[in-house]
């Protein structure tokens, strides 16, 4: 266990399970579905840190810290004898309030951060497309900044959201479930990763299950440490668009002719996405970057990096998810 710390040489609560997590977003979209799941094991004491007059509402077990994000010492004060920070948080929050966090949180001596990065596998590697796609100037410089206070952070990277991106506009997955249209990207075979909420909660409630560091250099156990500054990789289906569409018309008991069906090429879905976020749409952004990884020349596939099977995540049935994201856009969803 070269260049690990061991239990012996720290102090006793090394030796332990993490206890106390903070929850900034603990009632959003993926926050709820953590917060869940954490909650199922019974391991953790959970506060949601919340803006104060926030109308959020949480589980009664969940400690609620309503905080000033513009006042330092009241985020230092809600974290303070946390031992790990989980942000979540929307896209459109950008870096400042979340340094913000992050600079509370050192001062609060958090060691240990998942900081809001739950992307396709483009910010730590494939960096060229995280670049091209935005994802890499908008997510890099969070880590680096939790390093430059010496605090060490964990990514989840989840690649596309399912039943999420299903249910949004087309310029994300492709469809409108309601007007019953859907967009190939290119012939709609390529597969790309994607993860359902739940099993993004699964993924994290497993990990923090997880001793901080082995007891000693005889101890193969799995711990955070052999996470720190490195990357967890989930997926629930590696699918195609075409496989999506099977899923959809058996849930919704259709078939092809039931559908709109049209096909645009990758290329011409990034230009027109870019030149739509350039012009101030921001589903430009959403539509240039899944494009992007729907392409034929993406690597961003990361199946063979999978963690699911080192954190005991089930096999999700593919129907069940996708009837999920039929019926969220049925209801009217919307991701802004």
């Amino acid at each position: 266990m070269d260049g690990q710390k061991i239990a012996k040489d720290q102090p006793f609560d090394l030796k332990t399970q993490v206890k106390r997590v903070a929850i900034v977003g603990a009632a959003g979209q993926l926050g709820r579905h953590i917060t869940q799941e954490l909650l199922k094991t019974n391991r953790h004491t959970i506060t949601a840190l919340t803006r104060k007059g926030g109308a959020s509402k949480f589980p009664d077990s969940v400690k609620i810290a309503f905080v000033d994000y513009d006042d330092e010492e009241s985020i230092v004060s809600a974290l303070k004898g946390h031992e790990f920070l989980i942000i979540t948080l929307a896209y459109s929050a950008g870096s400042e309030i979340h340094n913000k966090i992050v600079q509370a949180a050192a001062k609060a001596k958090i060691p240990h951060i998942m900081p809001n990065i739950y992307t396709a596998d483009v910010v730590l590697n494939n960096q060229a497309i995280g670049d091209e796609t935005g994802m890499g100037p908008a997510f890099r410089p969070l880590l680096s900044e939790i390093e430059r206070l010496g605090l060490k952070w964990t990514v989840l990277v989840t690649g596309l959201w399912y039943e999420f991106s299903l249910a949004c506009p087309p310029d994300w997955f492709g469809f409108d479930i309601n007007k019953r249209e859907v967009t190939i990207f290119d012939d709609g075979q390529a597969r790309i990763n994607t993860t359902t909420w739940a099993q993004c909660g699964r993924a994290v409630a497993s990990f923090l299950g997880l001793k901080r560091v082995p007891g000693d250099d005889n101890d193969p156990s799995l711990t955070l440490q052999q996470f720190q500054n490195k990357a967890i990789y989930v997926s629930s289906f590696l699918i195609s668009q075409r496989e999506m569409l099977d899923s959809v018309e058996r849930v919704t008991g259709t078939a092809d002719a039931d559908w709109d069906i049209r096909y645009e090429r990758t290329a011409k879905r990034i230009q027109d996405g870019r030149a739509a976020f350039a012009a101030g749409d921001s589903k430009g952004l959403a539509k240039a970057y899944y494009s992007r990884i729907f392409s034929p020349d993406c690597p961003a596939v990361y199946q063979k990096k999978l963690h699911n099977g080192l954190f005991g995540l089930p096999e999700e049935d593919l129907d069940e998810a996708t009837l999920l994201g039929v019926n969220m856009a049925k209801s009217g969803y919307s991701p802004f």
